[in-house]
């Protein structure tokens, strides 16, 4: 590395320190790692009897820890430089030779996986901690979480975390290198303790490197350029911040204080803030970006005092989700998906084809439509990242003997969107491909093409499939699970009878088969399937912390003969009161209304 050079030297006691703990019950992971409370993490060995389960597992599946790189870094919520500072120790306890470290603790969970995967020569550390609970509130009295990306850069499979799991119900001792002092994060740097090497380094250069190579800048910046184009990006106080302000403000040209909400805070701006701290990118959180673009929360037109930009876009607490806009139009992120996959070929990345597109269960039907009528092989998989990150392995060294499916585009309904270049969600990566369709949409028509217009487009030649999910959060986290129970036991007794006018072509609890490492994950959510194929879906959430978020998702297919300039929220309320009828939800969770609709 260049910083190797300049590197400082700290002289210190590298003695390894055992001490002892016991099992703490409650610590498996759900889709997105280990999310808890801020105040639990930060009591007695609560964080350290996690990070120590890991690296004995780590070590005891062989990986190549000795001597090994390991990236540690976060989102930048409340503690969470005291977090990376007990990983340091405890990794170089466990034999890492060398920590990375974004400047101040940052990264962001797309970079992170940028960075396993390129930085340097390619494939340098045998994995990677990321402390963030993504769009959870941060802050002392919110949320806190940490989860294990792979040496392929993506999150530990199942069977990895399974034993992660087994390690926390065993522990017994926990090592430390407590003569380390605290390593200063606030500048590029490389620090020498003993044979031990800690490196930090910008947070942008690597991931906007890489972003580089999927898209054309060029392209993007005569669009920026315009006279008629004008964008705004919030980042809501999450560690966006730096990314978009170093490629689309500085790299792209977009005028200063483009990107809003972009310096990045432990609380993610806190209750002051318009989102009271819920740096997540949908229609009833991202306010100040709904508003500027001229909507409600429901998605609705309203005056705005001055002409909204022409895109606009959010993101996350740790950057791996993303909203998008244009003037006055809310593009759901299902068919996002749809429109990014049916566009490709205008994505330098994919210049020479696509090779699999895939969706979460609970995502909209739109990318079916597409990959169908493209030819391309397509995915219905379980929600969680790791199930895409499968499929990108296949026909690698991971999985040989299996088809290839890359290039390979990717997403889920919960704003998540992605490619193969990493094996995370990618924030930036979405909004950098609208910008790169609607640049050469716009080169092609001699005028400006909007986001909205590629919408229409898109609708006339597939179809429309109008959605929605309603979120139940803090539920009674039993009768949540009595009510899913209760739906799974009736799964196939529901066949050829009719509800509101449909006939029911499926009702069953999801499972799925993977087709690459050929693991069975049963329980995935409750589907009710109509022969027009109008779905009704319920899940249980894997990333809350207080009690249980119940997942409500309404779907309604309309042809490209039929009504496509109707409200989407509009068309599947009747699909909701049926919803209610087949799950009693109402009964169950004692909730007349969502908490948010998106």
């Amino acid at each position: 590395m260049q910083l190797e050079t300049m590197a400082t030297t700290l002289e210190c006691d590298l003695t390894v320190t055992t001490k002892p703990t016991a099992p703490i019950a409650g610590q498996a992971p759900g889709t997105s790692g280990l999310r808890k409370k801020t105040k639990q993490f930060m009591d007695g060995n609560y964080l350290a009897n996690y990070v120590q389960s890991v690296l004995n597992t780590l070590l005891e599946e062989n990986v190549p820890v000795s001597g090994g790189t390991l990236v540690v870094s976060g989102d930048g919520r409340f503690w969470n430089p005291e977090a990376i500072q007990i990983i340091i120790k405890m990794a170089f306890a466990a034999g890492v030779g060398t920590v990375w470290c974004g400047k101040d603790g940052l990264l962001s969970t797309p970079a992170t996986s940028a960075i396993i995967r390129c930085r340097g020569a390619g494939f340098i550390p045998f994995g990677g901690f990321i402390c963030s609970a993504s769009h959870n509130p941060g802050g002392i009295n919110d949320d806190f979480g940490i989860k294990y990306n792979c040496e392929n850069g993506g999150p530990a499979p199942e069977k990895m975390t399974n034993k992660m799991v087994e390690w926390t119900g065993k522990v017994t001792e926990l090592k430390f290198c407590d003569g380390i002092p605290d390593i200063d994060l606030s500048k590029p740097a490389v620090y020498k303790l003993g044979d031990k090497t800690v490196e930090v380094f910008d947070c942008v250069e690597d991931h906007m490197a890489i972003l580089q190579k999927c898209f054309s800048f060029d392209d993007m910046r005569k669009l920026i350029a315009r006279d008629d184009f004008t964008l705004t990006y919030d980042c809501m106080s999450g560690c966006q911040g730096p990314y978009a302000r170093g490629i689309i403000e500085t790299a792209l040209g977009a005028a200063a204080g483009s990107c809003k909400n972009a310096d990045p805070k432990p609380d993610f701006g806190g209750p002051e803030s318009a989102w009271h701290g819920h740096a997540d990118p949908n229609l009833t959180y991202a306010v100040e970006l709904v508003k500027d673009m001229g909507l409600n929360k429901e998605g609705q037109k309203i005056a705005t005092d001055k002409p909204p930009p022409s895109f606009g876009a959010a993101a996350d607490g740790d950057a791996d989700r993303n909203m998008i806009l244009s003037s006055q139009f809310f593009v759901s992120p299902s068919d996002s998906l749809a429109f990014i996959v049916a566009n490709a070929d205008l994505i330098p990345q994919f210049k020479d084809g696509l090779k699999g597109c895939a969706r979460s269960m609970p995502t909209s039907g739109a990318l079916d439509i597409v990959a169908k009528a493209k030819g391309l092989p397509f995915f219905e998989v379980p929600t969680g990242w790791k199930f895409f990150g499968n499929l990108m392995d296949s026909g690698t060294s991971y999985y040989p003997d299996k088809p290839v499916y890359t290039p390979f585009i990717c997403g889920e309904e919960s704003f998540g969107t992605g490619a193969d270049h990493v094996r995370e969600k990618d924030g930036m990566w979405a909004v950098l491909a609208w910008l790169q369709i609607l640049a050469k949409k716009t080169e092609a028509a001699g005028k400006l093409v909007s986001c909205e217009d590629v919408a229409n487009e898109h609708w006339k030649t597939y179809g429309r499939n109008y959605y929605a999910r309603y979120d139940y959060e803090g539920v009674d986290k039993p009768k949540a699970e009595e009510m899913m129970k209760m739906m799974a036991a009736k799964a196939g007794t529901l066949v050829g009878q009719e509800f509101g006018g449909m006939k029911m072509a499926t009702n069953d609890m999801f499972e799925y088969l993977d087709p690459v490492d050929g693991s069975v994950s049963k329980n995935q959510g409750i589907r009710f399937i109509f022969e027009d194929n109008s779905r009704i879906i319920f899940r249980l959430s894997g990333t809350g912390v207080a009690g249980a978020t119940v997942r409500l998702y309404l779907e309604k297919y309309t042809a490209p003969t039929g009504d496509l300039s109707l409200h989407q929220f509009d068309v599947v309320k009747p699909l909701a009161e049926l919803a209610f009828d087949l799950s009693n939800l109402k009964e169950y969770t004692g909730r007349d209304a969502p908490t948010v609709i998106t």
